[in-house]
């Protein structure tokens, strides 16, 4: 497996270009949390290289010594080109926007902005770990609204956990994960006004999350949240980490509607100092110059969706797996294995393939595993086979 060849005829797929030994040399969480023998498949980073005009910009900034406090709106800005380039979007709008050190620490500052200590926060599980982590040490509660059949928002659950979260008169708000992760579920332009309609009748703030919204499928489109009617007084947080693998170069980018453009302009001053320059250079560069690298990411994530689908059907029948409209992440549906709330600890115990354990997404866990296939199709296939032989 070390030695994985490279196929000369792939070399546009950045999921083909490095091999196992090389990327064991990395040093990042995904690389050193398990020993050499697991392949991980977890955390949400890629096995990929990166893009050029990333891997310039930040070059050059290094032999510049350009490594001091983050100026400037030109983050905005070619975030404002590329939505819309890429989603159709005019309403991303550079004065109604202000970076952020990184998506979750943009949400709670906007959490910050919109309810207080103790107020509670909706958030439709299963859902992303750091939800329920970084809303509980922001000493707000969490209301969940599980979702529906197919990993769609349920907007009678909803409207339930907005009934609860604002019965005591005090303000709430509803943290949206578009795309969703971990089901990579996009969400639609009617799914998304339905949101803002219900928002508005229980007087709940919108907070959405749309670090994975470079990442769709083919024929998907990304809906911004903010483009929908009545979501006027949201506020959205973006990010370049997940579609060009930046999570190491700190930079994301708080966007608000046109009605919640004061509630953006009491953020702290402190706050845009967390950034890394370094990192909003890179993001930039990521999106002004690296569209072309992400297409050829695209097409070789789908190509291992629908390979992981063949392994699945293969090797592991009983697991329940439908590929997803976006993310390059895989929500198994693992209970067919009779492996208990928890196949991720047997994946790695008996196969050594680590996966996301099901039970920290919430409600809808159990008995679940998320797989992370940014990776080569030959890691993807050993790791299936790893799985595999670990089910008894």
């Amino acid at each position: 497996m070390d030695s994985m060849p490279r196929d000369a005829s792939a070399e546009a797929n950045p999921l083909r270009r490095l091999t196992l030994a090389e990327l064991r040399r990395r040093t990042s969480m995904k690389w050193r949390t398990y020993p050499d023998d697991v392949l991980p498949l977890w955390v949400a980073e890629m096995d990929v290289p990166l893009a050029e005009p990333v891997v310039r910009a930040v070059t050059e900034a290094l032999a510049l010594g350009d490594t001091g406090y983050p100026a400037g709106t030109a983050y905005a800005v070619a975030f404002a080109e590329f939505a819309r380039e890429r989603w159709g979007w005019d309403g991303l709008a550079v004065e109604r926007t202000a970076i952020v050190p990184d998506v979750m620490l943009g949400v709670v500052e906007m959490l910050k902005l919109t309810t207080g200590p103790g107020d509670a926060v909706v958030v439709n599980c299963p859902v992303y770990p750091p939800f329920y982590q970084f809303v509980g040490n922001a000493d707000r509660k969490i209301v969940e609204a599980p979702l529906g059949p197919g990993h769609r928002i349920d907007l009678t659950a909803l409207e339930a956990a907005f009934r609860t979260a604002v019965a005591d008169g005090r303000p709430a708000a509803y943290l949206l994960c578009s795309p969703h992760n971990p089901t990579g579920t996009v969400h639609t332009a009617a799914e998304l006004a339905a949101v803002a309609a219900l928002a508005a009748r229980y007087g709940v703030r919108v907070v959405a999350d749309e670090i994975h919204a470079p990442v769709v499928g083919p024929g998907v489109s990304f809906v911004p949240y903010l483009s929908v009617p009545g979501a006027a007084d949201g506020l959205s947080l973006l990010s370049a980490s997940k579609g060009w693998n930046l999570a190491g170069l700190k930079a994301a980018l708080a966007v608000a509607g046109p009605a919640a453009a004061g509630d953006l302009a009491r953020l702290p001053e402190e706050v845009g100092h967390g950034p890394s320059h370094v990192g909003i250079l890179a993001h930039t560069a990521a999106l002004r110059d690296g569209r072309d690298w992400l297409d050829a990411l695209l097409a070789g994530l789908d190509e291992n969706r629908r390979l992981l689908a063949d392994l699945l059907a293969a090797e592991l029948p009983a697991v329940r797996y439908t590929p997803a409209e976006a993310t390059y992440l895989a929500w198994l549906d693992c209970r067919g294995l009779g492996l208990g709330d928890d196949p991720a600890a047997v994946f790695l115990e008996r196969g050594r393939v680590a996966l996301s354990s099901g039970t920290d997404f919430g409600t809808g866990g159990a008995g679940h595993a998320r797989l992370n296939l940014a990776t080569s199709p030959e890691v993807l296939t050993e790791a299936v086979r790893r799985m595999a032989e670990a089910v008894p």
